[in-house]
């Protein structure tokens, strides 16, 4: 496992873990970030990722990235 920020952009993963306090895993789900779903990164500048989650893409910033584990 690793977090979504070190994944490799146009590479399929599966969300394997999500972290961080009950509110930011509820945040994180609300965008579509849920265990078992596909996510893909699209592109990675100083560990902020935009991916394609659930037919959506969705820019995420290093710090949720960190607690998405792929």
């Amino acid at each position: 496992m690793m977090p979504l920020s070190y994944a490799t952009p146009g590479e399929e993963s599966v969300i394997r873990r999500i972290g961080g306090s009950p509110e930011v895993k509820k945040h994180l789900e609300n965008l579509g970030f849920v265990v078992g779903s596909n996510v893909t990164v699209i592109t990675a500048m100083n560990g902020n990722v935009i991916v394609k989650v659930k037919e959506s893409r969705v820019a995420v910033n290093d710090e949720m990235a960190r607690k998405i584990m792929i």
